[in-house]
């Protein structure tokens, strides 16, 4: 797994480029402190200072000419984030400051790092599974306190735990069913073959579980994409603006405001919402705005669910609408979760539905800010579709969930081989390709392939 590439010193900048208060570099391998030592002046030479201190002194260059004030602070192996020694040094912000120290470090024998090394290198030598190193850039990446929450979570290695019992579990069956065959001329049996069957299917069950919860931690990684549309002046701004809490989009009594996509995104009770309002859904001759509404109908496809906004004077001719049905027809061929808001019930002077919550319907103001709440709620309810504990453990990634489903295949596979009496070879087989392909979700059997790909997605520092 490794290369001689690993044990190089590396070099990055671990803070965003700009201007600001500090810049933190980052140096971590075996000729860290030799290399910090040959740009470093203070009152103490870094390499003979203790671990997990801080010393203030100057960065200089090859003749001795000062560059920068600095604070370097050291972290001896195997007390750091990469279990290498590692030294962070603290620079003034500011793009020019900071890439002359970073050239003087490289000068020195550092070689720039790779995206995500650094995390990389903390996998390598043991600080964190895969799944854990994978979190890592999930929480850089979170948009959403659910998302946080969730990195989090991986992160302390609560799906690891979960992969390891199964794996302990598994582990055991296939030993078991493996030490028979070297019997299997005194026709010993070492596994009853019931209870056998009671474990395995205990340990297929976490499996689906790990797998189902795919849905919601799609949602808590990536947000809901929600489109809303509707017919030109049913109120798809005024409702937009009313959901973010600010005029963003132009609100016109004159119908076809809208022509192009605007969109904004809002947080639900932790979880991400990325809201797109649409152009009005109509027959036009206006080139402009045919373009609107194919774009409309091309957003409403590629959601995850879509608000028809609809003005309440139309509650009777809405049902055979064609203009309707050619957008149900779209959402149902994409898998879409259609809702249908009933805008502008303050208008009209016949009693208005009572304001309630329904997971199809919902009836509003968009104006007077009625029953926003109740429409809140049940795009909360449509996005996670089942109640999940906050402690539970979910998958947020696509590599795991794609692992997860072929350590389900195997181990029904397994359960049916075992079930149809064929020999415990054939249940073991089928037992340690399970086993694989859990352990490819912490790391324990993986590739230089999958490495590379996990970790080309990290920025360069971290």
């Amino acid at each position: 797994m490794s290369h001689i590439k690993d044990f190089d010193t590396i070099t990055a900048i671990a803070t965003p480029l700009g201007e600001g208060g500090i810049s933190v570099i980052r140096i971590s391998g075996l000729d860290a402190f030799s290399i910090a030592d040959k740009i470093f002046l203070g009152r103490t030479k870094l390499s003979q200072a203790p671990s997990h201190t801080a010393h203030f002194g100057k960065v200089v260059d090859a003749s001795g000419a000062f560059v920068d004030e600095v604070v370097a602070v050291i972290f001896r192996k195997p007390s750091s984030y990469t279990c290498e020694d590692v030294i962070e040094i603290s620079c003034h912000g500011g793009y020019l400051v900071t890439q002359k120290v970073l050239q003087e470090i490289l000068s020195a024998g550092a070689r720039l790092a790779e995206p995500g090394e650094f995390t990389k290198r903390a996998f390598l030598n043991g600080r964190l599974d895969l799944s854990q190193a994978e979190a890592v850039g999930d929480l850089i990446h979170s948009q959403s306190d659910a998302a946080y929450k969730s990195s989090i979570r991986q992160l302390s290695g609560e799906l690891s735990r979960r992969i390891k019992n199964v794996r302990d579990e598994l582990l055991n069956l296939a030993s078991l069913l493996e030490l028979e065959l070297d019997f299997s001329e005194e026709d010993v049996e070492f596994a009853n073959r019931k209870a056998l069957e009671g474990r395995m299917l205990a340990a297929i069950e976490s499996v689906d579980e790990l797998l189902s919860s795919y849905s919601i931690g799609k949602v808590y990684r990536e947000g809901v994409r929600v489109t809303i549309a509707g017919k030109p002046n049913a109120g798809k701004s005024s409702l937009l603006n009313v959901l973010l809490q600010e005029n963003r989009a132009i609100v016109s009594e004159t119908p076809g405001t809208t022509r192009d996509t605007i969109s904004e995104s809002i947080s639900i009770d932790g979880v991400l919402f990325q809201l797109t309002d649409t152009a009005g859904l109509r027959e036009t001759t206006d080139n402009i705005e045919k373009e609107g509404v194919k774009r409309a109908h091309k957003e409403a496809e590629e959601s995850d669910v879509v608000l028809l906004v609809i003005d309440y004077n139309e509650f009777e001719a809405a049902e055979n609408d064609p203009l309707y049905t050619r957008l149900g027809e779209v959402c149902a061929r994409n898998a879409v979760r259609l809702v249908r808001v009933w805008n502008k019930i303050d208008l009209y002077k016949s009693e208005p539905p009572r304001i309630s919550e329904n997971k199809d319907s919902f009836y509003i103001s968009a104006l007077r800010g009625d029953g926003i709440d109740f429409l809140k709620n049940g795009l909360l309810k449509a996005a996670l579709a089942e109640d999940i504990n906050e402690s539970s453990v979910v998958v947020t990634n696509a590599r795991h969930r794609d692992a997860l489903a072929r350590a389900q295949k195997s181990l029904k596979f397994a359960l049916e081989t075992l079930k149809g009496g064929k020999s415990g070879e054939f249940v073991a087989l089928d037992l340690r390709s399970g086993l694989n392909s859990l352990g490819e979700i912490t790391g324990e059997i993986t590739t230089a392939d999958i490495l590379n790909n996990i970790f080309s997605k990290f920025c360069i520092g971290k």
